[in-house]
């Protein structure tokens, strides 16, 4: 696609377009729905919106309208229905966000998200692809959720290692943008299904570098690697590792269990943000000010090499 008001498209696998609508306002627009991922429909809903709407906190924008995208089986109590749109409701007025409709097919199982339209102003849009050699890499979530929902379909994980996963997801991405745009960050994604190593890689093909990402600091859900340590991740996990083989390189001293923790597709994860590293107090900072808890710089950007694209140390 060519069109010089198409500030960002589909070739850099980013997490929402852009189109410049005059000098002053662009839209931004993203669709994202899943299937529950947990037992409460009330929860479903919170995290979902959260989920969908952190694309657009990804680019750096303000997310203004949505319309909700439901697949739900006919033979069903529809006051699931209505329980999941209300935590989706509560989530959207929660961000300031209106959502002014949707659509619903009958589906074999349950489906809920949103079509999200957002504005940022133009120029100003955070992408994937702006990461320069220098900069620090900070994380502003927990990693985990993967192995922690799967544990709880599996009946296997303790009641409040689930409500720490559901505070992790249901929790809203504005804060940390608003901070990454206070200090002008140079790249952004949101970590969310294709898991930490897989966003980041894809933020450094885009942006033509690599990355080496330290594994002693980056945050993990309580009870995150205990679950792993016992065999529990979603098939997604397993693929997003075997994905990255050729692309990342590994320390020796690495486990397994650690590389699946690295792996874990994530639902409604943190932004993982490339900032200039004269800017990371200062970011460091405002995300405190903004009340993000997790505030993790784990590792930073080089220029490419021609070998692996991201390293992991120990």
């Amino acid at each position: 696609m060519s069109d010089p008001n198409l500030l960002v498209g589909v070739n850099t696998g980013d997490d929402a377009a852009v189109y410049r609508m005059d000098e002053d306002t662009a839209l931004i627009q993203t669709v994202d729905f899943f299937p529950p991922i947990v037992d409460d429909p009330y929860a479903f809903g919170q995290i979902a919106v959260a989920n969908a709407l952190s694309d657009v906190y990804a680019m750096g924008g303000k997310p203004l309208i949505a319309l909700n995208v439901v697949g739900f089986p006919v033979a069903l109590p529809k006051h699931i229905l209505g329980t999941i749109l209300i935590g989706g409701s509560d989530k959207a007025r929660e961000a300031g966000t209106l959502i002014v409709g949707g659509h619903t097919v009958d589906d074999d199982e349950p489906k809920y998200g949103l079509s999200v339209t957002g504005v940022v102003r133009p120029g100003a849009e955070v992408t994937n692809a702006g990461a320069q050699p220098g900069d620090r890499l900070v994380l502003t979530k927990p990693l985990g959720t993967g192995i922690i929902t799967t544990a709880g379909k599996q009946g296997v994980a303790p009641p409040d290692v689930i409500e720490a996963a559901v505070e992790v997801m249901s929790a809203l991405n504005r804060s940390a943008s608003e901070a990454m745009v206070s200090v002008g960050a140079s790249a952004c994604v949101d970590v969310t299904g294709f898991g930490l190593l897989g966003h980041l890689r894809g933020m450094t093909r885009a942006s033509g570098v690599s990355a080496t990402v330290s594994l002693d600091s980056i945050p993990f859900i309580e009870g995150a690697v205990r679950l792993a340590e016992e065999g529990v991740a979603p098939g997604g996990t397993h693929r997003n590792l075997e994905s990255l083989e050729g692309d990342v390189a590994w320390d020796e001293g690495i486990t397994d269990v650690q590389k699946i923790l690295l792996a874990d597709a994530q639902t409604s994860g943190g932004l993982l943000i490339a900032a200039a590293e004269g800017s990371i107090p200062a970011l460091l900072d405002a995300l405190e000010e903004r009340g993000v808890e997790t505030r993790a710089v784990i590792g930073e950007i080089s220029a490419a090499d021609g070998g692996a694209a991201i390293r992991v140390a120990l």
